[in-house]
């Protein structure tokens, strides 16, 4: 308990400066982070640079591989552009192994103090983000000062002596590289506690390096749990950065270690700590460069390991993922693109009422009720993850996005249940057999049509932050709003000269009314692209 206790706070502490510090570094390069993935082309190289400064970003390779394949199942990325951000997260979580051989210790309260006023003192949001930093960066170099302070008992202690002995075996020393890091879920930490090991004199780089190739190997494990309920393209990016760790680890432990180790030793030969730092710094760069070029290679193995293809998705969100959350300026885009998706299918649903109205087929109406089971499945799935994104750290720009896509999505279902709604007044006319006067179906013609039009452009106007096309669409909503009272007015009329049936009359003015709830629902979504403008 004597050393367990500093040595588990110490790594607890050190998760949670990483954590912070990263998490101050994410929101700070805010929209910027969402620029880097934009930028990503086919290019691998442009890959492996935009994986290593993410990850340098966030403090952790498994967050950038779990974002990726995030990226990945959502559709935002496919296998090529994968392959690159993963090798390319390796190389950059090295960087916090490095920070520690620096040794800043003594500046650590320092950094916490100045954080911790920046915090206090500002309210402003930049000089917040800059405080988590600092704070994060304090904690992080007391947490690794109290794991080295903990194991100092253990100096000259001959069981553990022997189990470092016993760790000279490479496998063994690989083994335990992995199962830390699996429990730990953090390459970093686990390559933090062996620096604290070696800055005690109780670790040499002997029996760090397999331990170290082990770590790189049991990062990965979370990643492919993250992969589990994902698409099969997201499943084998996973597989990739398994694969491509583990044949890093066969290629030193047979044929580079000795060179690699013959290096460190030169450049920094009196530093255990940066002989870590820079073993695992050297090992990452030299395994993508070596295997860069065979990333088609990776690639096919893991779609031989995963096989098949995905089927397209019926039910349920396609571009929404819970890992992209943890970069809320790309999840509230792919919420967007969800919300247009489900716009697009309202849109032909109601397109098929229109056709079960006026063919009189229930091909058609059962072809509404079976995708506004689709319709009221993505609005479940669009909902909860708005819920979820809005307890994310959003910025007050982001939380009014987040608060206009709850309205719109709420509008979108809703003319989705009017489009039904015109689907079940079609069955009964099917089923009753009912007549419309041809006066009545030029009227229904030209009020859907104009209807139907509001509802195109009001989301055409959204996805392109159009004024203009926003404008057009408000003036048709009058358009159409007059136009149901006028034929309103005159179905009445015919009614009361005889020359429609009265159980038709009451579907036809029910169907009128669904249109102009069309509009007006349109409108809404309409005034919310006005208002951006105001």
């Amino acid at each position: 308990m004597e050393i367990a206790i500093p040595v588990l706070g110490g790594l607890g502490l050190f998760l949670y400066g990483m954590n912070l510090m990263g998490m101050g570094l994410q929101k700070a390069a805010g929209e910027r982070l969402k620029r880097l993935i934009e930028i990503l082309t086919n290019n691998r190289i442009m890959g492996v640079l935009v994986g290593a400064l993410v990850t340098m970003i966030i403090q952790s390779s498994s967050a950038t591989t779990v974002m990726v394949i995030g990226f990945v199942n959502a559709g935002l990325m496919d296998l090529t552009q994968a392959v690159g951000v993963i090798m390319g997260a390796n190389i950059g979580t090295t960087i916090t192994a490095q920070l520690i051989a620096f040794d800043l210790v003594a500046y650590a309260p320092l950094a916490v103090i100045i954080g911790v006023a920046m915090w206090l003192i500002s309210s402003r949001k930049k000089h917040k983000d800059t405080a988590e930093i600092l704070i994060g960066f304090g904690i992080l170099f007391m947490g690794m000062d109290m794991m080295s302070s903990g194991l100092k008992p253990l100096v000259g202690n001959p069981v553990f002596s022997n189990i470092m002995i016993g760790l000279k075996d490479p496998f063994l020393g690989i083994l335990v590289g992995m199962g830390l890091t699996t429990i730990v879920q953090s390459s970093s930490a686990s390559i933090g506690l062996l620096q604290a090991l070696a800055s005690q004199g109780l670790i040499s780089l002997d029996i760090a390096f397999p331990i170290l190739f082990g770590d790189n190997i049991g990062t990965t494990t979370t990643a492919l749990i993250s992969s589990i309920g994902t698409n099969k393209t997201a499943k084998r990016a996973a597989i990739i950065h398994f694969l491509f760790n583990l044949m890093g680890t066969l290629l030193f432990m047979t044929i580079l270690r000795a060179p690699v180790e013959a290096i460190v030793l030169k450049i920094s030969p009196n530093n255990i700590q940066r002989q870590i730092a820079n073993a695992h710094t050297l090992f990452n760069i030299v395994n993508v460069i070596i295997q860069l070029p065979f990333a088609g290679l990776l690639v096919r193995t893991a779609e031989k390991l995963v096989p098949g293809e995905d089927g397209e998705i019926e039910i349920g969100a396609k571009y929404l993922d819970p890992r992209i959350i943890e970069t809320p300026s790309i999840a509230l885009g792919q919420v967007t693109k969800e919300v247009m998706r489900m716009g697009a299918i309202v849109e032909n649903n109601l397109l098929l009422s229109s056709k079960a109205f006026k063919t009189k087929s229930e091909k058609y109406t059962s072809e509404v009720f079976s995708q506004e089971k689709v319709i009221n499945r993505l609005e479940k799935d669009i909902i909860e993850y708005l819920v979820e994104l809005s307890n994310a750290p959003l910025t007050d720009e982001q939380h009014r996005q987040v608060n206009i896509l709850f309205n719109l999505v709420n509008d979108i279902e809703r003319i989705g249940d009017h489009a039904e709604n015109i689907a079940e007044l079609s069955q009964i006319a099917i089923e009753d057999r009912l007549d419309f006067s041809d006066e009545a179906m030029e009227e229904y013609e030209n009020i859907f049509s104009k209807s139907h039009k509001v509802f195109k452009k009001s989301l055409e106007a959204f996805e392109n932050n159009d004024y203009n096309i926003a404008k057009e669409a408000l003036k048709l909503e009058e358009e159409v709003d007059l136009l149901e009272e006028e034929y309103r007015f005159n179905h009445i009329e015919r009614l009361n000269k005889f020359q429609c049936n009265p159980s038709s009359g009451v579907v036809f003015l029910d169907i009128l009314s669904n249109l102009e709830r069309v509009s007006d629902h349109s409108f809404n979504i309409a005034l919310y692209v006005i208002d951006k403008y105001k």
